[in-house]
């Protein structure tokens, strides 16, 4: 790797040789991507000048290049006390690139600078965003296109190319005089980078068996081979032969044999087989020959065909025409916080981040501000304040980039007449068509479906008068609302001085509701929660109530198949208990379980609760809906999560043989770690499917750790449950460290043997860590 921090000096010989060399491996791997001889990587590769931009008095020049592995940027920094690897950043670890002023920091500090001369790049995890100026337009163009091409490329690549472009990207690392040769002592560096303690006779074993030329160096040929023999997979060498009944390729019809066996894929038929050698085996003469090789069925193997999530329900195949209380919904808690919920910062990105994960549900505390312009803000803390105009911009921009279905923006509304009237018509303004205004045509009966409000943003708040009203005009400006609802969240908090505060402002003062806030609020109006509906006065379907989780845990346990029944017909909220001022979160499923569809987390927290969160809406395309199951949507329905009776949902078995790892990341930054891997499996449910069952350690190996253990679940409620495969680096004398974990709904699971691709603690995807398993699912008579 090129570096561009203090060394020895070269002899111009040198330095002509290693940038050669440099040029050389930046050539390869631009091949490797798809890009070879591309105008914006070549440019990228070259490296520029950019203005980096911090606040309004920080504006200084910096320079950037990609380094020639095509996967890290370098930057300067004028710190001495920064590290080499402290300069670098992985293109894996950006989320996006935006040109203009599309962050708070460009809208804010570079508003004197033309937007075609700006761009953003913003990071997967809780970094800040990199709000950089370029010198010409030219030169934001080359950045933000070649950023944006290898981010494509890199996701696109099989999980064999990225295993390959990983272990050379290391290769080159442990290469540290850069002559493209390993010696043995290189060679432990590279295994150490990789995440393998091996034995030194073993390594120098197999250092021996790879040096042919007996010049106690790899290099060309000899690497390959070395390559060859470190991504070696026995356990899928073995199932290979099985299949191909001991021959070097494998037959269509052997394939179909073990799809239809092993895969469980019922409905696989010939072509489906022939479809598979066409797509995944890379031998052109096996091709043609409708055989496939070792290498093409592991290629398959690492496909989203051989993913243990199910391929079909990485699409919307649910029914979207049913009422909106039918649908679980992905909801974000406080969304404009980036952090706790007593100092940490406010930010129109908290809500592009919830957003491109899915959320259709996010919340805005509304309350005066300087200007007559809005605030929002946690109410009675020192979190910081965002422009409410500014929040519904951003909701307008990145409300359907992920998902084509509605949105719900729910009001925590504390502001004076006045400020009402602009949040009012900041709304109408800003979102234009998207706000829904009037019911769906003319429909004051029941919710209309997902699919009737698609690319529609509707208001959650207190309203005035009935649905019905909204059809006629009324005349009155202004009314009484009722007092503080259970959704001033402040008042749940347990910081004394927040409390005290809270109580005299309910006492001093009583919101009054201006008609034009009221009017835009349809099919989601805040009430107080007084009960569940009698048969004989039941309440309007669109009036809606928020709980604490205390208080909805306590119906859920207390009034299960009311609850259930509730939420066939009513919309509820869920929320965070007050004192969670550092924004952690509470487990989500009981409320599902229950047919709440709204159970907002704090999305700025990682942990379990938001890894099940998220794998729950994983399902249904990702689309921030999920249909509930038929038993939380029958009226009749008698199910009670707390006490499972009756047989009417299939009772299951699961059945797991955790085989193998992966390229596991090493957690422990100490050159010398090396990850102690151990996986849990986890199933969440309803209570008494709830359970975990663990692996052995394996020690010293995160590079390909083989546990081969067996596991079995009996799972009574299939369709309310959850699997969640932890990965952890076992200490005996401290907490385990978190290294990777997948999260899936029951229904979403494939047989057979199947590759689980890792998520971070931030809920990215790994380029190339994975677990291999086989999974089993028998009916329980």
């Amino acid at each position: 790797m090129q570096c561009f921090w203090r060394q020895p000096k070269l002899s111009r010989s040198q330095d002509h040789f290693l940038q050669d060399q440099s040029e050389q491996v930046a050539a390869q791997n631009g091949i490797r991507l798809g890009l070879q001889g591309d105008g914006d990587l070549t440019f990228l590769l070259k490296g520029s000048q950019l203005l980096k931009v911090k606040s309004g008095s920080w504006r200084k020049e910096r320079f950037y290049k990609l380094q020639e592995d095509c996967k890290t940027i370098w930057q300067e920094s004028k710190k001495m006390m920064r590290s080499p690897e402290s300069q670098l950043f992985s293109i894996e670890d950006i989320r996006d690139v935006r040109l203009g002023h599309k962050t708070e920091g460009m809208e804010k500090y570079a508003k004197d600078v033309p937007e075609h001369r700006c761009f953003s790049i913003i990071f997967k995890d809780q970094r800040k965003n990199l709000d950089l100026i370029a010198s010409s337009e030219a030169v934001a163009n080359h950045w933000t296109a070649g950023l944006r091409k290898i981010i494509a490329k890199s996701n696109s690549m099989s999980q064999r190319q990225k295993l390959q472009h990983w272990i050379h990207t290391c290769l080159r690392k442990a290469d540290k005089n850069k002559d493209n040769k390993m010696s043995f002592k290189e060679l432990k560096s590279f295994l150490k980078e990789v995440n393998i303690q091996m034995d030194d006779s073993y390594a120098k074993q197999i250092f021996e068996q790879c040096d042919k030329s007996k010049t106690e160096t790899l290099e060309g040929e000899e690497i390959e081979v070395f390559y060859k023999k470190l991504t070696e997979r026995e356990e899928v060498d073995l199932i290979f032969k099985k299949y191909s009944g001991g021959e070097v390729t494998m037959s269509r019809d052997h394939l179909l044999q073990f799809l239809q066996e092993e895969q469980q894929e019922k409905d696989a038929v010939p072509e489906s087989a022939l479809s598979l050698i066409e797509k995944y085996e890379p031998n052109e003469t096996a091709r043609k020959q409708q055989l496939m090789t070792k290498d093409g069925f592991l290629m398959y193997l690492l496909s989203a065909e051989g993913n243990i999530f199910s391929f079909t329900h990485s699409k919307v195949y649910q029914d979207m025409t049913q009422p909106l209380s039918h649908y679980l919904v992905s909801s974000s808690h406080n969304t404009y916080l980036m952090e706790d919920q007593l100092r940490g910062p406010s930010s129109t990105e908290a809500y592009i981040r919830a957003l491109t994960k899915g959320c259709r549900c996010v919340e805005l505390d509304c309350w005066d501000g300087p200007n007559s312009e809005p605030v929002i803000y946690h109410g009675y803390t020192l979190t910081s304040k965002v422009l409410f105009s500014d929040v519904i911009k951003a909701i307008k921009n990145y409300a359907f980039k992920t998902s084509p279905y509605p949105v719900i923006i729910s009001l925590e509304n504390h502001c004076s007449l006045e400020q009402q009237k602009m949040i009012a018509q900041h709304l109408k303004k800003i979102l234009g068509d998207m706000l829904l205004v009037m019911p769906v045509d003319g429909n004051i009966s029941d919710f209309p479906s997902p699919e009737q409000l698609k690319g529609k943003i509707l208001v959650k708040g207190k309203k005035l008068n009935r649905l019905e009203d909204t059809l006629v005009m009324n005349e009155n400006s202004s009314i009484e609302a009722e007092d503080v609802s259970d959704e001033d969240e402040a008042a749940e908090m347990e910081d004394e001085s927040v409390k005290k505060e809270v109580e005299q402002k309910r006492t001093t003062a009583k919101l009054k509701l201006a008609k034009e806030l009221s009017d835009i609020v349809i099919y989601c109006k805040s009430v107080h929660f007084l009960g569940f509906d009698s048969t004989a006065s039941p309440r309007p379907f669109y009036e809606m109530s928020s709980f604490t989780e205390s208080k909805a845990q306590k119906l859920a346990q207390e009034f299960g198949t009311s609850f259930i029944h509730y939420n066939i017909r009513h919309l509820s909220r869920v929320y965070p208990a007050g004192w969670r001022t550092d924004s952690s979160n509470y487990n989500p499923v009981d409320l599902w379980n229950v047919g709440c569809q709204i159970v907002a987390l704090n999305f700025q927290t990682p942990g379990p609760e938001m890894d099940v969160y998220q794998g729950r809406f994983q399902d249904n395309g990702f689309s921030g809906y999920v249909l509930k199951p038929d038993f939380l949507r029958d009226k009749q329905s008698k199910f009670n999560p707390k006490s499972i009776t009756g047989v009417w949902w299939m009772r299951k078995k699961l059945q797991i043989k955790i085989i193998s790892g992966q390229q596991l990341p090493k957690v422990n930054k100490s050159k010398n770690s090396i990850v102690d891997p151990r996986v849990t499996v986890e199933i969440h449910g309803v209570q008494r499917d709830n359970s975990k069952k663990q692996t052995k350690v394996v020690e010293n190996n995160g590079f390909n750790p083989k546990w081969d253990e067996d596991f079995e679940f009996d799972i009574d409620v299939p369709a309310l449950a959850l699997v969640r495969f932890v990965v952890e680096d076992f200490d005996v004398s401290t907490k385990n460290d978190f290294v990777g974990q997948y999260t899936i709904p029951f229904t979403c699971l494939k047989q057979g043997y199947r590759h689980i691709h890792l998520l971070t603690k931030n809920g990215d995807p790994y380029p190339s860590a994975m677990l291999f398993v086989h999974i089993s699912i028998l009916d329980i008579n």
